[in-house]
């Protein structure tokens, strides 16, 4: 069984090899960006919300430019380099690492090796992302801003480079892609979107150890503020008191001493952030802003909308 797995991954990524020069990647001139701006527009066919495509050589040097959609680039054999605009340095994305990118962040691949280099890239629609996997990094609030920040700021320039293990699941996944999207059928769209969750889902738990590496200890109110934050959409007391072993009157006495807020306060600020983003950058309906945001009935989230922000949802939108 593993070695039919491992002929059947080698074919792909071979074919799709061959296929990533014929995949239109223009470079076309931005009205509304900056001086010499270039961008790629989805180079993908009309019913597929997402790609996948492999680069298999020695050597590319794309002129830097940006894309109308988000993209995961995986370094599959060998590393590579991008370079990044804001950061205006060249970040090395060694063997078994991710580099990923919001629609229009400005971005150039480099590779000049003597040995092949390999790069599986998932191409993922900006609007089928927003309707159909938005919901899946909810429970990280900086990642959530990270994929939903290229509505506000549509030249953010931001990035996620993400380190693992070469055996990690997130390659396993991929792999699985490369091989459906190598082989199309009739559901090959479904299966990747299937699969496309499981990885957004890995994607969104590494991202969260990573940044606890990097973050040093935090008080025990600043942890709960976080936590509360990363899941306004079904937090309790009683999941808080579960969570970080204190009795619940605890952590309600901890907060307004620590915070000058309520837990529900706490609740609701965090909610009405969420809410904000999604309706200032997403096409979803307010039925849908409010299931995804806890409220089990949408008059419940207008009426705490309307209160918080002396404006309804519909006014804020427009």
């Amino acid at each position: 069984m593993a070695d039919n797995h491992r002929k059947l991954l080698n074919m792909a990524i071979e074919k799709l090899g061959v296929e990533f020069s014929a995949l239109d990647l223009t470079f076309h001139a931005m009205a509304d960006g900056k001086a010499g701006d270039v961008t790629s527009y989805w180079p993908g066919a009309e019913n597929e919300d997402v790609l996948v495509c492999v680069f298999k050589g020695t050597r590319i040097e794309e002129p830097f430019h940006r894309q109308d959609f988000f993209f995961i680039n995986y370094a599959y054999r060998n590393s590579y380099q991008a370079l990044s605009a804001k950061y205006n340095n060249t970040v090395t994305i060694h063997e078994g690492a991710c580099y990923i990118g919001q629609p229009y962040s400005g971005y150039a691949l480099r590779c000049d090796s003597t040995e092949e280099t390999v790069i599986i890239g998932v191409l993922i629609r900006k609007d089928a992302f927003f309707r159909e996997y938005l919901s899946l990094v909810y429970a990280d609030a900086e990642l959530f801003r990270f994929f939903i920040e290229p509505q506000t700021n549509r030249f953010s320039d931001e990035f996620i480079h993400l380190t693992m293990t070469k055996d990690h699941a997130i390659r396993a996944l991929l792999e699985l892609m490369v091989i459906e999207y190598a082989d199309q059928r009739e559901d090959t769209q479904q299966v990747l979107k299937a699969l496309l969750q499981a990885l957004l889902l890995q994607i969104a738990r590494r991202y969260r150890v990573s940044l606890a590496a990097d973050k040093p200890p935090v008080s025990l109110a600043a942890q709960i503020v976080r936590y509360i934050g990363d899941h306004s959409d079904t937090v309790t007391l009683g999941e808080l008191s579960e969570r970080f072993s204190y009795h619940p009157n605890y952590i309600s006495a901890l907060l307004p001493r620590e915070t000058g807020k309520r837990f529900s306060e706490l609740l609701l600020e965090k909610r009405m952030e969420r809410a904000t983003l999604l309706l200032s950058n997403t096409s979803l309906s307010i039925e849908e802003i409010a299931a995804m945001l806890g409220y089990s009935n949408h008059s419940n989230f207008y009426k705490a909308f309307k209160e918080y922000y002396h404006a309804s949802p519909r006014e804020y939108g427009k």
